[in-house]
């Protein structure tokens, strides 16, 4: 479901495999404990280090499993809890994070992306989504507030939620939501790991980091212990507005 790789001072997590990498609770617990791990041995070592997500296939992360939730109605409710569990974990890791989107990321894979600090994606294959509107699934309140922090203009709120508009690469980069649109998948990982080699060089203290990055997100940490979309919500409906996707 996934690696975890250290090069130096870098840890790079890969959601490996050809599929969706669709966020069910198999892929999301993998994506914990390799969180956990990043957090236990950097604060073992004291060390400065800096993490990068990527992936293999074509897709970053095409977002909740939804084949497996609509099995049970308790199901969302348990995805919803892990990848907030997983974002929390992101928000708080004492270093550095990227993303490496080397293909589609779409609804919580979006969210996802967003949740580094910073974003570089391919421009010759994907699209960044928010699939709810066509799919019939109201946005939560925390993916709201996960879209205000790192994207700085109403207008681009709008076409993202209220047009479920797909931007490329070069759109995300020209509308300030990535940091830039690279030539290809490997383009896109060295482009990630020079950065992440460059803020390791500053050496500054994972706690101190971390704790500026919980201020920066406390309008998202405020609102992530209740997830409105999955409490008592029928989500049966969704396979006819899945499927034609």
């Amino acid at each position: 479901m996934c690696s975890l790789e250290k090069r130096g001072n870098l840890y790079i997590l890969t959601l490996t495999g050809d599929d969706q990498h669709r966020l069910n609770p198999t892929l999301l617990d993998a994506i914990s404990a390799a969180l956990h791990h990043v957090r236990s041995e950097t604060i073992a070592s004291a060390s400065s280090s800096a993490l990068i997500t990527t992936s293999h296939g074509k897709f970053f992360s095409n977002g909740y499993d939804l084949d497996w939730a609509m099995k049970d109605p308790n199901r969302p409710k348990i995805m919803s809890l892990k990848l907030r569990s997983v974002i929390k974990d992101l928000i708080s890791l004492p270093m550095p994070t990227i993303a490496a989107v080397n293909g589609h990321a779409s609804a919580s894979g979006f969210i996802l992306a967003l949740s580094h600090d910073y974003v570089f994606m391919r421009k010759d294959r994907g699209f960044m989504y928010m699939s709810e509107l066509d799919i019939g699934m109201k946005v939560p309140v925390w993916f709201a507030r996960v879209l205000r922090c790192k994207i700085a203009s109403p207008a681009v709120w709008r076409d993202v939620v209220l047009r479920a508009a797909k931007m490329t690469a070069e759109m995300a980069a020209g509308k300030g939501v990535i940091e830039a649109a690279c030539e290809s998948a490997e383009r896109t990982v060295e482009m990630a790991v020079e950065v992440g080699e460059e803020l390791v060089k500053r050496r500054w203290k994972g706690h101190v980091y971390a704790d500026n990055r919980l201020t920066l997100f406390g309008d998202v940490l405020s609102v992530m212990e209740f997830d409105e979309t999955v409490e008592e919500v029928d989500v049966s409906h969704l396979s006819k507005n899945v499927a034609r996707l």
